[in-house]
């Protein structure tokens, strides 16, 4: 399972003209899942991804998580993160998870984030979407749970 987490000021996804999910400050998460993914990735995510410590502390300094910051979450399924750009100019994208493997695994995820009390609101598995977002900092990461 990859991700790539920015911490935001403001993001929202929008389907055929309409707002689908939309959070102030907090999380925008770019969600990527591969053949191999099982739940117990998407724990391990969820855990790294609450605690991550991004954001600023009374002291300036990136010691607060989502959580301590009072931050939600925008995840948005995103299966281009395994596109392979090593031979020729088209990505391939065999190492994305089917679709039947990456929904459940995605619901799942958001799912854990919820239990741990985030507000999590997402994009639509599988559509066209616009992402929009104000980048804080710009702070950009990339989580890979297979390393």
């Amino acid at each position: 399972m990859k991700v790539v987490v920015q911490r935001s000021k403001a993001a929202s996804v929008t389907v055929d003209g309409a707002i689908v999910g939309a959070i102030d400050s907090g999380l925008v998460l770019l969600v990527g899942i591969t053949h191999e993914d099982t739940e117990t990735d998407a724990k391990w995510m969820a855990d790294k991804i609450a605690g991550l410590r991004i954001f600023e502390d009374e002291n300036g300094k990136m010691n607060g998580s989502v959580i301590d910051a009072g931050g939600s979450i925008l995840s948005v399924s995103q299966f281009t993160l395994y596109g392979d750009c090593k031979k020729g100019k088209r990505p391939n994208f065999m190492a994305a998870a089917r679709p039947e493997k990456a929904e459940p695994l995605y619901e799942a995820f958001n799912d854990l984030l919820r239990t741990m009390g985030l507000t999590v609101a997402t994009g639509r598995f599988g559509a066209m979407m616009d992402v929009s977002l104000v980048n804080d900092g710009p702070v950009t990461l990339i989580v890979d749970s297979r390393g």
